[in-house]
C-alpha cells in the first residue's frame, strides 16, 4: 500500500525516522503536476540527503499525504522540502511525519502501522523492492562522489596546451637536468641524467 501525496501514488517512499524533516524531490514535485509557483522560499541548507556536502532545498510546500485503502483512510498535511537533485526514492518521510501519523515501525518485517479511523493502517513493502531500493540508492551516492572527485581533480590539473613538435613516447623532463658519469673514475662515457636539484647526497 503506497502512500499518496498530493493525488499521485508514489510507490517509491523511504521512511526514514532518523531524519529531521519530509523531503519530496524535484522530480516527484513535476510527477505530481504540481505548479513550483507554490513553493514557499526555505532559507536554510541542511546534510545527509547529499553524500559529503550540505544541500539548499528549492523551497517548501504543504500537500496532503494519505494512508490506507477505501475502508480505513488516516490523511494528514505535511510540510516538505523540495530539492533540486536527483535521488533513488520519490520522497522521504521524515521524524515530523512519524509524529503526525503516530506511525510506529517494524524494520524486520518491513511493516509500518498507524491508527485509522476504522482500526489499525497497516503499511509493507516487499524484502526485493527494498533491496532494489537500497542498491539503486548507493549507485547514485557512488555516482555523484565520483563526479565530485573528478571535477576536483580536473581543477587541480594545470591545462597544458598540446606541443606538436614533440614526438609520440620521447622522454622530456620538465626540470632543469645534469649529467652524472656512471664510472666514478671517468673511464666509460656512459652518463646518467638526474635532476639538478637533487642534493649530492
Amino acid at each position: 500500500m503506497d502512500p499518496i501525496v498530493g493525488n499521485t501514488r508514489l510507490s517509491k517512499v523511504l521512511m526514514d525516522g532518523g531524519s529531521g524533516l519530509n523531503i519530496l524531490y524535484a522530480d516527484s514535485l513535476d510527477a505530481i503536476g504540481i505548479d513550483w509557483a507554490r513553493l514557499r522560499p526555505s532559507e536554510a541548507p541542511f546534510h545527509g540527503v547529499m553524500p559529503g556536502k550540505q544541500a539548499m532545498p528549492l523551497g517548501q510546500i504543504d500537500l496532503p499525504v494519505t494512508f490506507g485503502d477505501p475502508s480505513n483512510v488516516r490523511k494528514e498535511t505535511l510540510t516538505f522540502e523540495v530539492i533540486g537533485f536527483k535521488g533513488a526514492y520519490h520522497a522521504i518521510l521524515g521524524r515530523p511525519w512519524y509524529a503526525k501519523f503516530m506511525a510506529v515501525p517494524n524494520y524486520t518485517y518491513l511493516k509500518l502501522k498507524m491508527p485509522g479511523p476504522h482500526g489499525v493502517i497497516t503499511v509493507g513493502s516487499t524484502y526485493q523492492h527494498a533491496y532494489m531500493c537500497e542498491v539503486e540508492s548507493c549507485k547514485l551516492a557512488s555516482a555523484v562522489l565520483a563526479a565530485e572527485e573528478l571535477a576536483l581533480i580536473r581543477e587541480n590539473i594545470p591545462a597544458e596546451a598540446p606541443n606538436s613538435t614533440r614526438k609520440v613516447g620521447s622522454f622530456e623532463p620538465t626540470e632543469s637536468i645534469k649529467e652524472i658519469s656512471l664510472d666514478p673514475l671517468g673511464s666509460s662515457e656512459k652518463k646518467l641524467r638526474v635532476s639538478a636539484t637533487l642534493t649530492p647526497k
